[in-house]
C-alpha cells in the first residue's frame, strides 16, 4: 500500500508515505512528520504526546471509497481506528439479517471507535464508510500494549523527535563541532546557561546571536536568510536542537542547543582543538553556505502554507522562477503557488508515488533526483529528472492516473500541489482574467492583480488592483498601453516599466514596418463630438503617442539609422506634430526634443566619415588603441579572410551583417567561380558547422581560434584547421609576471567595460529569437562573449605552457590575486572567466601544483569557486551581485541563459495572440543590463595616470590554445596520471 496515499485528499502526501512504512522501517524523521499531522486531529488532541509518539510509531493508514463495510456487527475485532477524513455511519440490526440494520449515528472526524479489542468482545454495530474515508487503525496487540502503558514521563532518546534526518553525516557532525568550538574560542558568553519564565536551559545560544556571529566570520554569508539556511542544515541533522524540539530555525530570541552541550558537563575545546578549527572554519562555512539555501527551502516549505511568511513566500516565488516545468507560468500563479506548494521526499528508490488507473489528486514537480514512467505491458516508458513535472494531466482531465510512478533513485525531493488547491488556482487566475472580443475572438487578455493599498476619505486602509496585459493582438496591445499610459510620470520613472516592456519587445511581433504605421493611425483627429470635446481627445491622445515615439527612439538610438522605414516615419512624424502645434499649442512642449532626436539621426549618415566604418578581421576599429572602441554597426563594413581548402585565403570586403549568401557571392567574385559553394565554420579542434544560406552577422560568432572557409560541398569532408588555429606553443609568463595583478585586472576590467558598453539591448533580444529572423547583427554581444572564453582559455593555455612546477605556482597565485582585483572593480564577467579557467579540467587535475599552493590561496579560491556553484540556478553569484552598485560587469553567459531558458520554456503566441507575459519576462532580464550600466564606469585614476601601455596591450591582444584536447595532452604532459 505505497502509494494509496496520493490517491485521496488534499491533506495526505508526505506524512502518508511515513505511516504507509512497517513500523521498523520508520526514521524518525517519519515519526515527526506524522506526530506533526496527527496533532491537528481532533481524536488525538488531548493525548499525552508519549502516548501520541506511540501511536506514531506503531498506527497504520487506510483509506476507503463510499459503501465499504469496514466490519459487521457481531464480528470479533482486529483493529481500532480513527476518523482522519470523511464520515462512516454506525448500524445496528436486531436479527441476522444484515439487511435490517438500521443507521443510529454517524461518525465523523477525530471521533474513535473499536474498543471491543481490549477484551475480545464481539463488535457491537455494523460500520459502513458514509463518503470516501481516511482512517488511522492500530491493531489489537499494539493498542493493548497502549492501553496499559502508564503515561509517565520516559526518557526518549534525544534523537527520536528532535531531528528530521536519522543520522547526521560525519562532514556535518565535523561543521557543527567547528563551529562550536570557534565560538566557545572567540565568544564564549554566546554559550551558557539561559533562564526564561522561571525555567533554566543549560548551555544554549540564542537564535538572533547565531546569525549575527555567522555572518561576521565569512564573506560569503551575504544575507541573514542566508545564516538561517546553514544553521538549518545543522538542525536537520541534530547537530543544533532547540530545546522545545522545533524543526525550524528561526531568526528569534529562541534558545539552540549544540549536540555536544546535550551532554553534562561537555568538555572545552583544547588549544589543538582551537587551532584545528581556526584553520577549517572558512572551509566550513562554504560547505554550509552551499547546502543551506536547500535546507531553508525545505524548512519554508514544511511549514504548514498558512504560517508561511511573507519573506518566506518571496523565497519560494524566487526559486520557481527557475524551475523549467513552471516556465510557462504567468507571475500570479507562481505567487500563488508559492503559498501552496508542500515539500515531499522520499528515501527510497523502487517507492511507487501513486499507480496506473488511481484518481489523480496531485501534481508534482521534481526538485532533487529522478523518478521512471511506468505503465502496464510496456514497462519504463521515460525517466524524469529535476526541473520536469507529472499528474499535470489527470487534474485537468479529472482522469484516472495514464501512468505508474517509481522513485529511479535514493533520496527524491518533489514539491506537491494538491487537487483541490490547484484547480483553486485556476478558477481564480479564470476570475481574473478580463477578454475583450471582437468578431467573437479573444484580442486582448487582461489579469487583474494587487496594487497595494490606498487610504480612503473615512482613513481605512483599500486594496487596489491593476490590469496587465497577458496576451493580445499588437495591434490592441499598442492601443491598450496609449490608453493607459501616465501623461504626469516622467520618462524614467518605473510606473514607465511596462511601457518600456512593449518598445523593448515589438521587435518580436510587431517590427518597425508595422509599428510605425500603427502609430501613425493612433495620431489623427477625431471625427466625432463638439470642437472642445475634440480638442481635448486630440491633445491627449496626440501627446501619448509623442511620449511613445520619444521613449522608443530613445531605445533604438543610432539603430534606427539603419532602418529606412524608420527613419522615414520619423520625419513625417515631425512634420505632422509640427503642424499641429499650430492648432495645439501645448504639443510644443515636447517639439524641441522630438526635433532633435529626428536631427541627430537623419544627420549623422549624412557625414562622409560616419557613413560606415571598415573593421579588420579581429574587429578593432582603428589602428590608434588610445581611442574609445565604437560599437559596430550592421552597415559597417568587415575586411575578413575566408580560406579554401589548400589553406591559401581571399579577403572579401561585406557589411557586417551580410548573410551567408552574401558572403558566398562575395567569395565568388574574388574566386571567379561559385558554383556549388559552402561556407564552413572551422574550429582549432576540427569541429566544422556549414553555414545556412539565412544565417546572419557570422564573422563574429566564430570560436576564439575560429575561422571561415569556402569549398565545394564535395570537398567539406578534406577540410582540416589551419596551423595557425592551434595557437602558442611558448607562454607569456615572462611578460606578465613582471605586470603587477591589480595593474593586469584595472586593464581588462577597462577593456571589458568598452566591450560591454557597446552591446545594445536589442541585441540580447535578436540573439534569443534568433538573429536571422531579425535580419540584424549582434556583433558586440558576440565578442563580448568571446572575450569570456578568450580569458578562460588563456589562463589555461598560461598554466599548461608552463613546464617548472614552481613557476605553475606562481601562476596560480597570480591568476587567483588578478581574480580578486576584478571582483573588487564588479568585473564578474572576468572574475569568473579566471576561476573557470583555473577549475577546467586540465588545470584542476595538476595535483602537485596545486598542493604547493599556500593554504591562504587554497581558501580564496575554495570561496570564489563557491560563487560559481550552478546549485539553485548559480544562487550564490546572484546572492552576490544584488548587493552591488552599479556600474557591474555582470556574468554575460549566465543572463544568456536565463533569457533562453524563459524562450524556450514558453511560447511566443499563444492562441494566436502575443503572449506578452513571456515579453515582460525577457524584458525584466534585459533590464539587468541596463541596471548594470546606469552609472558609468570611471576607471581608477592613480592606476590610470601611470603608463600601463604594455599592460593594456597585453590584455588586449591575448594568443591562447582554445582545443581542450590539446590542453588535457598538454597537462598530462607535465603531471603524468599517478599509477
Amino acid at each position: 500500500m505505497v502509494a494509496a496515499h496520493t490517491s485521496h485528499s488534499s491533506s495526505s502526501g508526505e506524512w502518508i508515505a511515513c505511516l504507509d512504512k512497517r513500523p521498523l522501517e520508520r526514521s524518525s524523521e517519519d515519526v515527526d512528520i506524522i506526530f506533526t499531522r496527527l496533532k491537528e486531529v481532533k481524536a488525538f488532541e488531548k493525548f499525552h504526546p508519549n502516548l501520541l509518539q506511540q501511536i506514531c510509531l506503531c498506527g497504520y493508514y487506510e483509506n476507503l471509497e463510499k459503501g465499504i463495510t469496514l466490519f459487521r456487527q457481531g464480528d470479533i475485532g482486529m483493529n481500532w481506528y480513527a476518523v482522519l477524513t470523511g464520515s462512516l455511519d454506525v448500524k445496528v440490526s436486531d436479527t441476522s439479517n444484515h439487511q435490517d440494520a438500521v443507521t443510529i449515528c454517524t461518525l465523523g472526524i477525530g471521533t474513535a471507535f473499536g474498543e471491543s479489542i481490549l477484551d475480545n468482545t464481539p463488535r457491537h454495530a455494523t460500520i459502513v464508510t458514509r463518503e470516501y474515508s481516511e482512517l488511522l487503525r492500530i491493531e489489537q496487540k499494539d493498542f493493548k500494549a497502549l492501553w496499559e502503558t502508564p503515561l509517565i514521563e520516559p526518557h526518549i532518546p534525544h534523537r527520536s523527535t528532535k531531528t528530521i534526518t536519522q543520522v547526521p553525516s560525519e562532514k556535518i557532525l565535523r561543521a557543527g563541532k567547528i563551529l562550536r568550538n570557534t565560538i566557545l574560542s572567540r565568544a564564549p558568553h554566546m554559550i551558557r546557561d539561559r533562564k526564561y519564565h522561571l525555567k533554566t536551559y543549560r548551555q544554549c545560544c540564542v537564535g538572533t546571536e547565531l546569525v549575527d556571529w555567522m555572518m561576521q566570520q565569512s564573506p560569503c554569508v551575504h544575507l541573514r536568510t542566508q545564516a538561517v539556511g546553514m544553521w538549518q542544515v545543522l538542525l536537520e541533522e541534530g547537530v543544533l536542537n532547540h530545546v522545545d524540539q522545533e524543526h525550524h530555525f528561526q531568526d528569534k530570541y529562541l534558545f539552540y542547543r549544540f549536540l555536544d552541550d546535550e551532554h553534562e558537563d561537555a568538555p572545552l575545546p583544547t588549544e589543538e582543538e582551537k587551532k584545528e578549527c581556526d584553520e577549517e572554519l572558512q572551509d566550513t562555512m562554504l560547505l554550509l553556505s552551499q547546502i543551506g539555501p536547500d535546507a531553508h527551502m525545505r524548512m519554508i516549505l514544511r511549514k504548514p502554507p498558512g504560517q508561511r511568511t511573507v519573506d518566506d513566500l518571496e523565497f519560494i516565488y524566487e526559486e520557481l522562477l527557475h524551475i523549467k516545468a513552471l516556465s510557462h507560468l504567468s507571475t500570479t500563479v507562481k505567487r500563488e503557488l508559492a503559498g501552496v506548494l508542500i515539500f515531499e521526499s522520499h528515501p527510497k528508490a523502487g517507492t511507487v508515488l501513486f499507480n496506473q488507473g488511481e484518481e489523480g489528486t496531485s501534481w508534482y514537480i521534481i526538485l532533487k533526483g529522478s523518478v521512471n514512467v511506468v505503465i502496464y505491458g510496456k514497462g519504463v516508458v521515460c525517466t524524469l529528472h529535476e526541473g520536469d513535472d507529472f499528474g499535470k494531466l489527470a487534474l485537468v482531465n479529472d482522469a484516472p492516473r495514464a501512468a505508474s510512478i517509481v522513485l529511479r533513485e535514493d533520496n527524491c525531493h518533489f514539491l506537491r500541489v494538491d487537487k483541490e488547491d490547484f484547480n483553486r488556482i485556476l478558477r481564480d487566475v479564470e476570475a481574473n482574467t478580463v477578454r475583450l472580443k471582437e468578431h467573437d475572438q479573444d484580442v486582448l487578455v487582461l489579469e487583474k492583480i494587487p496594487a497595494g493599498n490606498r487610504v480612503s476619505n473615512q482613513g481605512n486602509s483599500q486594496p487596489q488592483h491593476k490590469y496587465i496585459v497577458m496576451s493580445g493582438t499588437p495591434e490592441k496591445i499598442l492601443e491598450h498601453f496609449l490608453e493607459t499610459m501616465r501623461l504626469e510620470a516622467t520618462l524614467n520613472e518605473a510606473t514607465d516599466s511596462v511601457l518600456n516592456d512593449f518598445i523593448m519587445m515589438h521587435c518580436v511581433f510587431m517590427p518597425n514596418s508595422q509599428l510605425c504605421p500603427a502609430l501613425m493611425a493612433q495620431y489623427p483627429f477625431p471625427s466625432q463630438g463638439t470642437e472642445q470635446e475634440k480638442m481635448d481627445y486630440a491633445l491627449n491622445n496626440k501627446r501619448r503617442v509623442i511620449r511613445l515615439v520619444l521613449q522608443w527612439a530613445a531605445l533604438y538610438g543610432d539603430l534606427l539609422q539603419e532602418d529606412e522605414a524608420a527613419m522615414a516615419f520619423l520625419e513625417e512624424f515631425y512634420v505632422s506634430v509640427s503642424d499641429d502645434t499650430r492648432m495645439i499649442a501645448a504639443l510644443k512642449e515636447q517639439l524641441p526634443e522630438l526635433e532633435k532626436i529626428v536631427k541627430q539621426v537623419s544627420e549623422e549618415p549624412k557625414a562622409p566619415q560616419k557613413k560606415h566604418k571598415v573593421l579588420l578581421q579581429l574587429f578593432n576599429t582603428s589602428d590608434d588603441r588610445a581611442q574609445k572602441r565604437q560599437p559596430i554597426r550592421g552597415s559597417d563594413e568587415v575586411l575578413f579572410k575566408v580560406y579554401c581548402i589548400d589553406q591559401t585565403y581571399t579577403t572579401i570586403r561585406v557589411p557586417v551583417s551580410s548573410s551567408v549568401k552574401e558572403v558566398i557571392s562575395a567569395v565568388a567574385d574574388k574566386l571567379g567561380s561559385g558554383e556549388g559553394l559552402i561556407i564552413v565554420k572551422m574550429s582549432s579542434g576540427g569541429e566544422k558547422v556549414v553555414l545556412k544560406p539565412h544565417d546572419v552577422s557570422v564573422f563574429t560568432t566564430l570560436s576564439v581560434n575560429g575561422r571561415l572557409f569556402a569549398c565545394p560541398r564535395d570537398q567539406f569532408d578534406s577540410l582540416a584547421p589551419l596551423p595557425e588555429q592551434e595557437g602558442p606553443s611558448a607562454g607569456t609568463v615572462g611578460t606578465f609576471e613582471l605586470m603587477s595583478s591589480k595593474d593586469l585586472a584595472h586593464q581588462m576590467t577597462i577593456y571589458d567595460w568598452e566591450l560591454f558598453n557597446c552591446v545594445h539591448e536589442l541585441e540580447l533580444i535578436y540573439h534569443t529569437f534568433g538573429r536571422h529572423n531579425f535580419k540584424k547583427t549582434t556583433a558586440n554581444l558576440d565578442l563580448f562573449l568571446r572575450r569570456f572564453n578568450e580569458i578562460q582559455f588563456w589562463v589555461v593555455t598560461e598554466i599548461c605552457l608552463c613546464a617548472q612546477l614552481s613557476k605553475r605556482v606562481q601562476l596560480l597565485k597570480k591568476y587567483i590575486k588578478i581574480a580578486a582585483h576584478c571582483k573588487e572593480y564588479k568585473n564578474l564577467n572576468s572574475f569568473f572567466a579566471i576561476i573557470m579557467g583555473l577549475s577546467n579540467v586540465a588545470v584542476s587535475r595538476l595535483s602537485l601544483t596545486w598542493e604547493k599552493l599556500p593554504s591562504k590561496f587554497k581558501k580564496i579560491y575554495a570561496e570564489f569557486e563557491s560563487l560559481m556553484d550552478p546549485s539553485r540556478n548559480h544562487r550564490a553569484y546572484r546572492l552576490t551581485v544584488a548587493k552591488l552598485d552599479p556600474p557591474i560587469i555582470p556574468f554575460m553567459p549566465l543572463l544568456i541563459k536565463d533569457m533562453t531558458f524563459t524562450h524556450e520554456g514558453n511560447k511566443t503566441f499563444t492562441d494566436n495572440l502575443v503572449n506578452f507575459e513571456k515579453m515582460r519576462m525577457i524584458a525584466n532580464t534585459v533590464r539587468t543590463v541596463k541596471f548594470c550600466r546606469s552609472q558609468s564606469f570611471n576607471p581608477d585614476a592613480a592606476l590610470t595616470n601611470k603608463n600601463h601601455q604594455d599592460v593594456r596591450s597585453y590584455v588586449r591582444q591575448l594568443n591562447v590554445i582554445d582545443n581542450q584536447r590539446t590542453l588535457s595532452q598538454m597537462s598530462h604532459r607535465l603531471e603524468p596520471r599517478r599509477a
